[in-house]
């Protein structure tokens, strides 16, 4: 990717999650009112996956590419989709990965840096009753602050004390560059800061691992090559059984779950590369479809575990998994 097109992804990047800053703050009617923990448990074979709920944010919808503005909003309205004038409710995930044993967190969510209607999924980790000491390794899908500024807690000590920290080199060498920062216009800093802060001490304390094609990858973790988004933009597949279909977490491969399953032509203006990020739509739009393939992601609606089907000439529609035990008897 060109410096001139990173630039331009920065600058988009860094006016979405100030944007997002400034929504997060504003108390709400009905501040006072407390949801239930943010945990949502699925079997995938014999692998067991829990959604973490962080938060929300809101998303413009004029921040949608490539598509009628008014068809857009209409899908928007005709699905239901919470909005108000700061624009539409998207929830902000993650995911615990228990494959083998091992603890796997996918993304680490927000911490403080975003305000009080963000920040819950270390609390929601020790609402599903595990201990973040606990966590073995933290996969992310990328170096944006929403999904890794949680891997301090909010007063900035180590959340997951002997995780180790899994990133693509891609989005490493942008994010974690000193002198890309100093190339960058004085608001856009910030974003960099965040992004070192938050793997410097895993940094210093051997634990932080920048992975590249052919590296092996902890836990039987796939990685799964999603570029568009951020130049190393990363979705991870797990296996449960033999039989069974596996599970993808796509990251930020949709952000608009009412207008991008229906059109994934429309983009997002704030990808690095929008072409790219429609390309790898496309692609695992495809393959979660036709293969069956369990989905989660980071701004599909809580609990953001389900599938995929297709719908339509082009076009995809979002099937939420059926709440139920953890375990059926037979």
């Amino acid at each position: 990717m060109s410096r001139a097109l990173s630039r331009r992804a920065l600058t988009l990047a860094t006016a979405l999650l100030m944007s997002i800053t400034a929504q997060a703050q504003q108390p709400g009617a009905g501040s006072d009112f407390v949801q239930v923990p943010g945990v949502y448990r699925q079997l995938v074979g014999a692998l067991q996956v829990t959604a973490l709920f962080d938060g929300v944010a809101f998303l413009p919808a004029r921040q949608l590419k490539d598509i009628d503005l008014a068809r857009a909003e209409g899908w928007l309205g005709a699905a239901h989709v919470p909005h108000t004038p700061k624009g539409v409710q998207t929830a902000v995930n993650a995911y615990l990965e228990q494959p083998a044993g091992e603890l796997v967190l996918v993304d680490a969510g927000t911490a403080g840096c975003f305000g009080p209607s963000l920040g819950q999924v270390l609390g929601n980790l020790r609402a599903a009753g595990v201990r973040p000491e606990d966590v073995h390794h933290v996969l992310l899908t990328h170096a944006h602050p929403d999904h890794l500024c949680g891997l301090l807690t909010a007063e900035g000590q180590v959340a997951y004390p002997n995780a180790t920290v899994w990133l693509s080199a891609a989005d490493a060498a942008y994010w974690l560059d000193t002198a890309t920062r100093g190339q960058m216009p004085e608001p856009m800093r910030p974003l960099f800061d965040m992004a070192r802060q938050a793997v410097a001490p895993y940094q210093a304390a051997g634990r932080f691992k920048a992975f590249g094609p052919g590296d092996a990858l902890p836990a039987g973790a796939e990685r799964v090559d999603s570029p568009g988004h951020t130049p190393g933009h990363t979705s991870w597949l797990f296996r449960g059984s033999a039989g069974q279909a596996p599970q993808l977490v796509w990251g930020d491969v949709v952000h608009y779950h009412a207008v991008q399953f229906r059109q994934p032509k429309a983009s997002f203006e704030y990808d690095s590369d929008r072409r790219q990020a429609v390309a790898s739509r496309q692609r695992l739009l495809a393959r979660a479809a036709d293969q069956g393939w369990w989905v989660a992601g980071a701004h599909l609606p809580f609990p953001c575990i389900g599938h995929v089907r297709r719908e339509g000439r082009a076009g995809y529609a979002w099937v939420p998994a059926e709440f139920g035990p953890a375990r059926v008897a037979p």
